[in-house]
């Protein structure tokens, strides 16, 4: 393979004093924390523990193994099935035969040991039908490689020198774990079996012996490829037919481009984008053997599930295109796909198949750019990039060393409308209201924005937080990141006032997700003087962070909205100082009154293209808003001729509740407008959050 790192090797230190559990644990994170051997959420792992039976106290045999659904990588000790390994094996009595397998999963739950509440995967009867204490089954690229290649079988015993076996294509389940048994029974002394366009079965008596039988297969299996691939000179994928585009143009080119597929992508339901321009990626895009590689489709299950059986590839004569002429072209193709899937669906469907799902593409080919991968969440766009990079390294090295072949049509239709896949898939809980929706919050490193990208994250939003101040943004991103994992968020150095910087600020969040979908203006200052004492100086900088930084940020979301074609959402945070004017702060009152006549301008321009605006004005934000940590607070003490301290007091006892207003208020007003099921017919609109006063009455 290209990358030549070592593998992550056994910490003995590490493992010393773990239970039993505890170093499958172990031997599982860290298999899973190499994508070279193992995809994310793929493979699994088992151990034969011998434990005290709750009901009796007596020592039973029971089989640890990956429960349904998770991720070795990740995983904990809830990740794992529990089950009587006697009863197990006593479920061959059930067994009807192949056609009837899949009602073997539901006596699985009969088995459970202990009440584990962990549902059992499909391929719990592979690791129980193996005797070995230990067992691995992964999906490394170089065993792929080896198993998708046409003469896997004979390539396989001159790899492994006859000490790893090979079965040919046989979906998991209970039958596939009866072939297992027997191959293994026939074969004593095998290391490992390889199962033909899949992955590997590999054992050991201990957890560190499997774990270093894995990784031992692997890199042999790794350096065969390599020595094979420099004794014939292997040309990389045919050669190159395309050179990459430098990134600066690269990014420039994405950046006019995404909000423009994704718009076409987003027919059936909001998608994100995810972006990838690994090497290996770009040296698949700019081959010869792209177009004929592309069309055989993937090996592994895994693989396909995640990125559909092939990608579509958009040449350079469409992504140059732009306008009108983009779109057409991108729908056309999109169209294309959807029914020649369709016509896929109709060849292999089964009477009891599910109904055709997504028709749209996954995988999205760009030759001098690279891969562009479509979900409805961020994790999971970016998650099937890395599928198909694990699969552009099978197709890479098996055409090296002999010829790729994909899994047989309805082979590969059988797992994905398999009824227990679907089964899975109807399990899963609803989306939350803003998943596959894009926010930018301007101000995101202070109290208000910061509480604003807070709620839309927490209703599944990807959000981008735009700051002046680098170093509170950077500790504001860490602090969501890990509230909320590093997919959905993302940070941006902006300054409101400076064209380029706001311009750059939104082609960043085009390449982070593909577009737009909410603004949040929230970029702010405040400042008080009497109307003789206010400078030029403070006039304009009023006005040039409020007025025209709201102009700016304004602009460059509609333009990306209007790109889309999806509508969207402009919330404007404005003040009551927009609605009522406050003693000795002329600037900061008459800037904020234009921030909701902006507003308003939006409002009207955007509704025909389905962009709504509208206006959020709190009034004395102060605990945690950061422009009351500087002269703002000192000032409108003075003007109002109180202690400072005082401050919060007394506008909690000026509003007509006598409340105070916090940021987590205003970013419940910001939400509803974010959020199309509960604001979709407002536009124009103002909410005051201010506990309450009668000059800001709207009407």
């Amino acid at each position: 393979m290209n990358d030549h790192r070592p593998f992550p090797r056994w910490n003995a230190e590490q493992a010393a004093g773990l239970d039993e559990p505890g170093l499958l644990l172990y031997r599982s994170n860290l298999l899973g924390s190499d994508l070279r051997i193992t995809n994310y959420g793929g493979g699994n792992t088992s151990a034969k523990l011998r434990q005290a039976d709750p009901l009796t106290g007596q020592m039973v045999e029971v089989l640890w193994v990956k429960g349904s659904g998770g991720d070795i990588g990740s995983m904990k000790r809830d990740g794992f099935s529990t089950l009587y390994l006697d009863k197990l094996h006593a479920l061959e009595a059930l067994y009807r035969g192949p056609e009837h397998e899949d009602e073997m999963v539901g006596y699985l739950p009969h088995c459970t040991f202990n009440l584990n509440p962990r549902a059992a995967s499909i391929d719990t009867p592979l690791h129980a039908q193996l005797p070995y204490a230990h067992v691995d089954h992964m999906h490394p690229d170089a065993v792929i490689a080896i198993a998708a290649m046409a003469n896997s079988e004979a390539i396989t015993r001159r790899v492994f020198e006859g000490r790893v076996g090979w079965l040919p294509w046989m979906r998991p389940g209970y039958e596939l774990g009866r072939r297992l048994k027997a191959y293994n029974a026939a074969n004593p002394g095998l290391r490992g079996i390889v199962l033909g366009g899949h992955g590997l079965f590999s054992w050991g008596e201990s957890a560190q012996a499997c774990y270093e039988n894995t990784v031992d297969l692997i890199e042999r299996a790794q350096a065969w490829l390599a020595q094979e691939r420099q004794a014939r000179q292997a040309v990389v994928f045919g050669g190159a037919s395309a050179e990459a585009l430098p990134a600066a143009e690269r990014d420039a080119v994405l950046a006019r481009m995404l909000p423009v597929l994704r718009g076409v992508a987003s027919a059936g339901g909001p998608k994100l984008l995810h972006v990838n321009s690994a090497p290996e990626v770009m040296d698949f895009v700019n081959s010869r053997d792209l177009a004929p590689l592309a069309a055989l489709g993937t090996s592994c299950p895994d693989h396909f599930l995640r990125t559909k059986i092939r990608p579509l590839v958009i040449d350079e004569a469409v992504w140059r295109l732009e306008g009108e002429a983009l779109k057409d072209r991108l729908d056309g193709l999109m169209a294309t796909y959807r029914t020649e899937y369709a016509a896929y669906y109709e060849r292999c469907r089964r009477p009891t198949s599910p109904a055709l799902r997504d028709p749209n593409p996954v995988v999205l080919l760009l030759p001098r750019i690279g891969m562009v991968t479509v979900a409805g969440d961020k994790a999971t766009a970016r998650i099937a990039g890395e599928f198909y990079v694990n699969a552009i390294n099978v197709m890479r090295e098996a055409n090296a060393v002999d010829r790729y072949v994909g899994l047989p049509e309805q082979e590969a239709f059988d797992i994905e409308y398999w009824l227990l896949e679907e089964a899975k898939l109807q399990r899963m809980p609803r989306p939350k209201p803003l998943v596959g929706k894009v926010a930018l919050v301007t101000g995101g490193a202070g109290g208000i924005g910061q509480a604003i990208a807070r709620r839309l994250l927490a209703e599944g939003a990807c959000v981008v937080l735009a700051d002046i101040d680098e170093p509170a943004l950077e500790a504001v991103l860490a602090g969501l990141s890990q509230a909320f994992g590093r997919d959905p968020v993302r940070g941006q150095r902006c300054d409101v006032t400076d064209e380029a910087s706001v311009q750059a600020a939104f082609d960043a969040t085009c390449l982070a997700f593909g577009g737009l979908d909410i603004l949040v203006s929230n970029a702010g200052i405040a400042s008080a003087a009497p109307l003789e004492d206010t400078s030029l100086a403070l006039w304009m900088r009023n006005q040039s962070i409020l007025a025209t930084g709201y102009f700016l940020v304004g602009r460059e979301a509609f333009r990306v909205m209007k790109r889309q074609r999806t509508g969207g959402s402009i919330i404007v945070v404005a003040s009551k100082n927009g609605m009522v004017a406050s003693n000795q702060a002329s600037a900061y009152c008459a800037a904020k009154a234009a921030e909701i006549q902006l507003s308003r301008s939006f409002a009207l321009e955007g509704a025909p293209l389905g962009i709504r605006s509208n206006v959020v004005n709190p009034d004395a934000v102060i605990r945690g808003s950061k422009i009351w940590t500087g002269k703002w607070s000192e000032e409108r003490a003075a003007a109002n001729k109180i202690d400072e301290g005082d401050l919060e007091a007394f506008y909690r006892d000026r509003s007509m509740l006598k409340r105070s207003v916090f940021p987590e208020d205003i970013a419940e007003a910001a939400y509803y407008f974010a959020a199309e099921h509960l604001s979709g017919k407002c536009t124009g609109n103002i909410v005051n959050v201010d506990a309450g006063n009668l000059a800001a009455f709207t009407r």
